[in-house]
């Protein structure tokens, strides 16, 4: 008899309310796998966007959501050497979080940081996987470089504004209170713009300009950005949360060597997820068990609620990472 665990399903398209509770089959441990017992499950807007119709899951990926979580390993499948069966991991998965277990690649999981519960470390995976191969790998960041983040008290912004502390570089966001500001300021950013006043391209340009923009709202930012960019500066496009059509003039991506670039994490391969868990773990675990860095906690949901979390988030009114707490 299959044995059957709880999870949280999309029963349809729509808003927060089509999440429910289900039962769904256990999963099992393939080759070069392991199934972990989740603790806690981090919620972000790829899981809002999923329930909404609008980023299907990569195929052989469960269709429950949930991108990345935190528990104990309670299985093992062939040829994996780390982790093992009871040791306590973060991890990145291809989907499936909202449940009581969940399979994922060995690969894709990290020790839970020195310091910090599984609740904190099940907010680790998808942002800190998404920031630095982004800004770090894909963008180039320097120490000494000008570098805008648009979102700033979100989970992407948040890390970010560590992470390039951390590394030397000179941070300014955007955010869109003046609370949210104020909580960018305390984390490292020089320059919070409150973008509901002020005007982040006369900022950026008064400044020189941004080497480097890391941005999630799309639409009419993209031009924005492009004349808030330095000379030779680069644009790093992870979302688009108001759309990914806007008129461009790509004159002055030429005429002023302007890289513009972005990715999106879930469809890429297990094998491309790997490598950046392993620069994580040699360059970035090191700051989170040191306490140099750590995730911005903004409210826990039980397991049951996942559609008020999914409506928290939704609100934009959040600072930093919502998590579902599943055992």
């Amino acid at each position: 008899m299959t044995q059957t665990m709880r999870a949280i399903e999309i029963t349809e398209h729509g808003g927060p309310e089509v999440l429910k509770p289900c039962d769904r089959p256990m999963p099992e441990a393939a080759a070069g796998h392991v199934v972990i017992k989740v603790a806690y499950a981090g919620v972000n807007r790829p899981d809002a966007l999923q329930r909404a119709g609008m980023y299907n899951p990569p195929a052989g990926a469960s269709d429950l959501p949930g991108l990345e979580a935190s528990g104990e390993v309670v299985a093992v499948g062939s040829g994996v050497a780390w982790p093992a069966v009871g040791d306590q991991v973060c991890a990145l998965l291809p989907g499936g979080g909202y449940a009581e277990y969940v399979a994922t690649p060995a690969a894709h999981c990290l020790p839970v940081p020195k310091g910090l519960g599984l609740k904190e470390a099940a907010c680790l995976p998808e942002t800190f996987f998404t920031v630095f191969s982004n800004v770090f790998q894909r963008g180039g960041l320097k120490a000494g470089e000008r570098f805008l983040i648009h979102g700033g008290s979100s989970g992407i912004g948040t890390t970010a504004i560590q992470l390039a502390s951390q590394f030397g570089a000179r941070v300014f966001v955007t955010a869109g209170s003046d609370e949210k500001c104020q909580a960018c300021l305390a984390l490292g950013a020089e320059r919070a713009i409150n973008y509901r006043d002020e005007d982040f391209v006369e900022v950026l340009r008064a400044e020189g300009g941004a080497d480097l923009i890391l941005d999630m709202v799309g639409g009419p930012y993209l031009p924005l950005n492009v004349k808030a960019l330095a000379d030779d500066g680069r644009l790093v496009q992870i979302a688009f949360l108001q759309g990914p059509k806007v008129e461009l003039n790509f004159a002055q991506v030429m005429t002023r060597r302007l890289t513009i670039t972005g990715s999106t994490l879930r469809p890429q391969s297990d094998l491309a997820k790997a490598r950046i868990a392993e620069a994580l773990r040699e360059q970035v675990w090191p700051m989170l068990d040191a306490g140099k860095v750590a995730p911005v906690m903004d409210s826990e949901f039980p397991f049951e609620d996942a559609s008020k979390a999914h409506a928290r988030m939704e609100s934009s009114g959040h600072i930093g990472k919502i998590v579902l707490k599943i055992s």
